[in-house]
């Protein structure tokens, strides 16, 4: 919780009351809002459909930040590093690391600020060499799939958007 106080005239009487920087809904109508630790609003603010579209999945294996997962299903939805040699191909990414059997947050689409060594301009594809990452060659051997993930913006950052993938024959 933000340590920004004000004072508020409630019912006659003057209170100190302290900002909040995440919503839990109805409940928090009518409270001050302050910024998170990194200056922005914390999109539990925004209405549906304003801010990044993401879902929580449990994790069936150790993610890295920046990773491109797989949805899957195993006794119900599940994410794991997506790999262009096992047809697993990238539904999203992660932004935090998670540890097998916790919950990700996983955005489907938008800007992957996980990355590292990107060459600004230059088109990405699913990795065939390490799982949940990202290469710059596009795979081309028999049995894996080439998926374009993205185009980098800057050296730790690639748009991404799920376009589907081809297999390789």
């Amino acid at each position: 919780m933000s340590s920004n106080r004000f004072l508020s005239l409630v019912n006659g009487i003057w209170e100190q009351l302290t900002a909040i920087n995440t919503s839990a809904g109805a409940g928090d109508a009518d409270k001050i809002i302050a910024t998170d630790s990194s200056g922005k609003i914390d999109s539990s603010f925004m209405p549906v459909g304003i801010g990044p579209d993401t879902v929580t999945i449990q994790a069936s294996e150790n993610l890295a930040a920046g990773d491109f997962i797989n949805i899957h299903n195993d006794t119900g939805p599940r994410v794991r590093k997506a790999d262009a040699t096992n047809t697993r191909p990238a539904s999203g990414f992660v932004l935090a690391s998670v540890t097998s059997g916790q919950n990700a947050t996983v955005y489907l689409s938008g800007r992957n600020t996980g990355l590292t060594s990107l060459t600004p301009g230059t088109r990405y594809y699913l990795s065939d060499s390490a799982a949940g990452g990202a290469t710059a060659t596009a795979p081309a051997d028999s049995g894996e799939i080439v998926q374009y993930l993205g185009t980098a913006d800057s050296a730790t950052s690639l748009v991404f958007e799920d376009n589907g993938y081809i297999a390789i024959a």
